[in-house]
């Protein structure tokens, strides 16, 4: 049985350890706040810029012929952007993803396609180089809070690479934040345009099912505008992505700190325990060693 003194320094280290994963708790609340706010102002923006797109390639018809608007003849070569975090201790925040794109990679092998691997995040990118599949171009740095630039930078390169046909599809796979302790990994096609899922919020739903949609007045023609809207539109969601992952890794973050300091309290509790447990063999074994004296001298 461990002594005293070793108990005790274990309980010593456990405290100190909690109290780190307290203040990364506290850090990771504060940061996520900020992220909801920050997903919160840019959703009417995002939502609005997705209905202009979805409306004027409807109203469109046939795609115009720009390079970005071009839907490749043959897919040979996937694109696929894993979004996650710089860093760690955020439970499976950053594991998750490099899952779910090393399995959609192998999804594309089985299919003939080649898959490109591209990474926002030193996590991702090291995860894809440890498993010998080196992402053609890391993002790294600004996982905690990331700005439109970053999301222009990341952008301006996918769609480089669409046009320049080194991808023939372009797919982003990232955390979709839903609560602290809910983050789902998400998966959409970005490009081609014509394959892209333009989602729709909840008010254009309402509106296409009460009959009462709004409709968008194009100045100049449709056409003109798709091809101002298409890059502003990739930027957009990435941007939005980048976001949401944001806010996951602060949500997976300050779970994980809590789970871990609700872990060591539960930990010093038992050590505790045992301490007091030793400390009474202790002073029994003294007593008993006394009452043996006591009756030898007798």
């Amino acid at each position: 049985m461990a002594s005293q003194r070793d108990v005790r320094n274990r309980i010593a280290s456990i405290k100190n350890i909690e109290k780190i994963t307290r203040a990364m708790e506290m850090v990771a609340a504060a940061r996520l706040r900020r992220a909801e706010q920050r997903i919160e102002a840019l959703r009417p923006y995002a939502d609005a810029m997705r209905r202009m797109t979805s409306q004027a390639s409807a109203r469109v018809g046939a795609v115009p012929q720009l390079p970005i608007l071009s839907e490749h003849e043959s897919v040979e070569r996937v694109g696929l952007l894993l979004i996650a975090g710089d860093r760690g201790l955020a439970g499976a925040f950053n594991s998750q993803i490099v899952r779910a794109g090393v399995a959609a990679g192998r999804e594309q092998e089985a299919a003939g396609v080649a898959p490109v691997f591209y990474a926002s995040g030193r996590r991702p990118a090291s995860s894809l180089t440890f498993r010998g599949l080196e992402p053609a171009q890391s993002f790294i740095g600004f996982s905690d809070r990331p700005s439109y630039a970053d999301a222009r930078r990341i952008a301006d390169r996918l769609m480089a690479a669409y046009v320049d046909s080194e991808v023939d599809r372009v797919e982003i796979i990232y955390n979709g934040y839903i609560s602290p302790i809910s983050q789902i990994v998400r998966r959409e096609t970005l490009l081609p345009l014509q394959q892209a899922v333009i989602a729709t919020d909840d008010r254009e739903k309402d509106e296409k099912a009460s009959g009462h949609r709004a409709q968008f007045e194009f100045e100049p023609g449709p056409e003109e505008i798709l091809r101002r809207l298409v890059p502003d539109y990739i930027e957009i969601s990435i941007y939005r992505a980048l976001l949401e992952s944001t806010a996951s890794e602060h949500g997976a973050r300050m779970t994980a700190m809590r789970n871990a300091s609700e872990n060591a309290g539960e930990l010093i509790q038992d050590l505790t325990l045992q301490m007091n447990r030793a400390r009474q063999a202790e002073i029994t074994q003294e007593i008993m060693e006394v009452v043996a004296g006591a009756e030898g001298l007798g």
